[in-house]
């Protein structure tokens, strides 16, 4: 029998304890309603995820790093993005995962911590271009269900934006804040990189990215529906 690693198992610990959360709130009591409420979120979720690790794909293959290419994940097909088991637990207890870009930082030929920001970047930016784009096509839509839909993939990229923001690792957040500052060079780095899942573990859990994403993405969600209102009524 194969011997679980520590990793693995305080993450089957994390989904336990979320999943335990996400009944207890009631989350459940519902299942029709649930149910509806999931189907209309999960295209917003292929979506964003989708777009996401596609940016990190191409950004990287084409400031030299043939890595993304070779792996099949220069592509818009969901598939080549999307983690079964990830989705699966995002949809059942609120949080969960795509599967991650592979980026070799060592085959950038040119000015390697700018091509790792400009990488660590381009997904939290296409995020914000998709919200930007479907915060205009807002006010042209007056079927219900495809406004909720759209509604919806507004939403989840500003989450998925915001939380990769956040400046813990792995996420986009910290990479972007290590090239910039260049925090390879203190001795800390790796010992806070080596327990980044733990951190992020405890900040979801405890409720603390989500006390900050939930302002974060109301604000946003405000400034992008501003922004195009005097434009398009």
């Amino acid at each position: 029998m194969r011997k679980m690693s520590g990793g693995s198992f305080m993450l089957v610990i994390f989904i336990a304890l979320m999943a335990y959360n996400s009944i207890s709130s009631g989350r459940f009591e519902n299942p029709s309603q649930w149910l509806q409420e999931t189907l209309m979120r999960l295209p917003a979720i292929v979506i964003g995820i989708t777009f996401h690790e596609f940016a990190h794909a191409f950004s990287a293959y084409k400031l030299g790093d043939m890595t993304p290419k070779s792996q099949g994940r220069v592509t818009l097909n969901p598939i080549s993005h999307i983690d079964p088991f990830g989705i699966l637990v995002l949809v059942f207890v609120g949080f969960g995962w795509g599967r991650p870009v592979q980026v070799n930082p060592y085959a950038f030929p040119k000015n390697r911590r700018l091509s790792n920001l400009v990488v660590d970047v381009a997904g939290v930016a296409t995020n914000f271009v998709i919200a930007f784009i479907c915060a205009a096509l807002l006010y042209f839509i007056h079927d219900r269900l495809l406004f909720t839909i759209v509604y919806n993939i507004i939403a989840i990229n500003l989450v998925l934006m915001l939380f990769n923001l956040l400046p813990i690792p792995p996420l986009d957040g910290f990479g972007v804040l290590t090239e910039i500052f260049d925090l390879r060079r203190f001795s800390w780095y790796r010992p806070l990189y080596s327990n980044g899942m733990i951190i992020l573990m405890v900040v979801v859990f405890f409720g603390i990215a989500g006390r900050l994403l939930g302002p974060g993405v109301e604000a946003v969600m405000k400034f992008l529906l501003g922004f195009w209102a005097p434009l398009l009524l």
